[in-house]
């Protein structure tokens, strides 16, 4: 899951009617913190992406009462300064992180997810990273990416389409309530945040979370509670409002640290309990925590002296609660470069320099970066900017950011095609008695050259796709991406909860398909994910490597090996080469990236290969990509592996295909008798 913008909102006295209360900045502390640990794979925080919405709750109280505040002092709420104020805060960190992030990802990202991420900064730039996030894409590729170093910013989108629209609806409340203008505002508040409430139950898919987690509707309502508090604590401090008794006064504090403490306990369960893809979060269990953090910030503010407000107020919550907008800013981005496969640590150890350098970055970023602008102490040695200069300012700024994203996340020049390659020809006679080659095989359908048709998933699709063109050779695919041989429904991918995609149950029959259509020479069969994944198999779920799963998975081949060469042609089956897809949150791998899974299933490849000599072989795909025994990305400084699972156009082109299309040709034409792949 992902998290919130940390905006500080802080309130001195002179901007607001609460002192400021540096308890706030130890929630803040706390929130981020939760967030961090849970982005770093700590278990004990399953439900640590929940500060997210602390910090909502937190900055629908902070900028109500900012703006209710200004409307007590001066008669009117002035929205242009307050827009400004909220771009000097934002801005230029946000600003800063786009520019490190689209720069790094040069290097570091595949080519393949660089379109992606143009989208996904452009969307950052116009704070509407959350809606990007619902309709990224739908093909297959794009839905099993790895996250984006920009998926942080959905919750930043949610924030400033709030600092935006907010404050319009409070003046209009405000005027048009006239004399009842904060109860009409409270109204205003409770009905959205049960609205939002509704839409997130409605929205709420157990499949795809996606719409509820980030739509603006469905999340509102951490914010709306925080602006109903802001407005109910405004209303008990007007001038002329009623004032109780001592005894009263007594009961009412008593109520108030009680509800904390049972606040604290709510948070604190949903914190370390929480599953962000569980139905009950959706129907009631965010609307639940939204109010238990306001009930911790309404004793904060209420109560500054009590235990509560003291533990929170202590100066090292203080300080991270003021770099919590950094802190939040950079660590998505640094946590998804400082990998294990970068440092070599995993766990703790992974951890502690992940959020070491978060913490160094942010305070950097802090004192360099966001409170010079903030505080506008860069202009003391310039003159005054006029409001009209200082808006055309912004405009050329987020122009000339949102060009340098474009260019630099331009796509590279189209791979060469690579070096020529030599293909075998049909051998002039063939001894006596020996059965004909697949291109002379009876009732083939006409055409001279060579047909070789690609079968299995996503893998199979990126390899036979970037094949480069052979004019001696009819190469054609019929991989299913998203989809492999196995078809038990209840899947484990990445450790959560997944199923087959629609077309997967029928596999079999678009082969079929697949194979009537082409009438291929040579059917080529690449598997290499769905089947190392854990699956339900008679209540239980088992993987490749176990007798009963073996089973089924060999059941499932041999009935793929007889489609293939259904009609006569040679069955070749590519051993899985190992895959790095992408990291635990502590950099452990996934189950599905583990070698000893890849070499149980290819052990099943030879096996039924095996069983099937007279028209089955095995070609080691595994040990051409991966040389050395281990997955790697680069082999002779080319790199091989888009994403840690399929293949690059130019590994593909210059190292692949070389190697493979000559081994395919001579199975085609009969010419194999001295060549071996595996």
């Amino acid at each position: 899951m992902q998290s919130t913008p940390f905006a500080t909102v802080t309130s001195p006295g002179r901007e607001s009617v609460y002192a400021y209360r540096p308890a706030l900045d130890g929630v803040r502390a706390l929130a981020v913190t939760a967030v961090l640990l849970f982005h770093g794979g700590l278990a004990a925080l399953s439900g640590g992406f929940l500060g997210v919405d602390a910090f909502f709750v937190l900055s629908g109280f902070l900028i109500t009462s900012l703006l209710l505040a200004e409307r007590t002092r001066h008669g009117r709420i002035r929205l242009a300064a307050f827009w400004a104020r909220r771009a000097r805060r934002l801005l230029p960190a946000l600003l800063a992180v786009l520019v490190v992030v689209v720069a790094a990802a040069r290097s570091l990202l595949p080519v393949e997810e660089m379109r992606l991420l143009r989208g996904d900064a452009l969307a950052a730039l116009a704070y509407v990273a959350n809606w990007r996030m619902i309709y990224r894409g739908d093909d297959y590729f794009t839905q099993t990416s790895a996250p984006s170093p920009l998926q942080h910013t959905w919750s930043l989108g949610i924030e400033e389409q709030f600092y935006v629209l907010w404050p319009l609806i409070v003046v209009t409340v405000l005027l048009l309530g006239l004399r009842r203008g904060h109860t009409a505002l409270l109204v205003v508040c409770l009905a959205g945040a049960a609205a939002s409430a509704v839409a997130a139950a409605v929205f709420y898919e157990p499949r795809d979370v996606n719409r509820a987690y980030f739509g603006t509707d469905s999340r509102a309502q951490a914010l709306l509670i925080g602006c109903a508090l802001a407005v109910l604590l405004s209303r008990r401090r007007r001038p002329g409002s009623r004032r109780y008794g001592p005894r009263a006064a007594t009961l009412a504090s008593a109520a108030l640290a009680i509800a904390a403490a049972a606040a604290v306990m709510v948070v604190g369960w949903l914190w370390t309990h929480a599953d962000g893809s569980a139905g009950w979060l959706y129907r009631g269990g965010l609307t639940l925590g939204g109010v238990a953090v306001a009930a911790v910030l309404a004793h904060a503010v209420l109560r500054p002296d009590a235990a509560l407000a003291r533990v929170l107020a202590l100066a090292p919550l203080v300080w991270v609660g003021k770099i919590s907008y950094g802190l939040y800013l950079w660590h998505w981005p640094i946590f998804q470069y400082v990998s294990a496969e970068r440092t070599g640590q995993t766990g703790p150890a992974l951890l502690a320099l992940r959020l070491l350098t978060t913490l160094v970055v942010a305070t950097v970023s802090y004192v360099l970066i966001e409170q010079p602008i903030r505080t506008r102490t860069w202009r003391r040695s310039l003159p005054r900017l006029t409001p009209v200069y200082a808006g055309l300012g912004t405009v050329a700024l987020l122009g000339a950011t949102g060009a340098y994203i474009v260019l630099a996340t331009s796509p590279p020049n189209p791979t060469p095609a690579g070096p020529a390659i030599a293909l075998p020809t049909a051998p002039a006679s063939r001894p006596a008695g020996a059965a004909p080659p697949p291109t002379q095989r009876p009732g083939r359908k006409p055409g001279a050259q060579p047909r070789i048709t690609f079968f299995g998933d996503s893998v199979a699709w990126s390899l036979a796709t970037q094949l480069p063109p052979q004019p001696a050779l009819a190469i054609t695919v019929r991989a299913i991406q998203g989809c492999g041989i196995a078809r038990l429904p209840d899947i484990i991918q990445q450790n959560t909860g997944h199923t087959n995609y629609p077309d997967c149950p029928i596999w079999d029959s678009r082969w079929r398909f697949g194979v009537a259509k082409e009438d291929p020479d040579v059917a080529v069969i690449l598997l290499d994910r769905w089947e190392l994944m854990d699956r339900r198999l008679n209540g239980v779920y088992q993987h490749v490597g176990q007798p009963a799963y073996d089973a089924y998975l060999t059941k499932e081949l041999e009935l793929a090996v007889s489609i293939g060469g259904s009609r006569g042609a040679r069955v070749v089956l590519l051993t899985a080469p190992y895959t790095r897809r992408s990291e635990r949150r502590d950099g452990g791998l996934y189950d599905e990236d583990l070698p000893e899974r890849v070499d149980a299933w290819n052990r099943l490849l030879r096996g039924v290969a095996s069983r099937n000599p007279g028209n089955t072989r095995v070609i080691d795909l595994n040990r051409r990509v991966c040389p050395d025994g281990e997955f790697t990305w680069r082999i002779d400084g080319l790199r091989i592996r888009s994403d840690g699972l399929h293949f690059t156009e130019q590994g593909v082109r210059r190292w692949i295909a070389p190697w493979l299309l000559p081994q395919l040709a001579a199975i085609a034409v009969g010419a194999d008798a001295d060549t071996r792949g595996d």
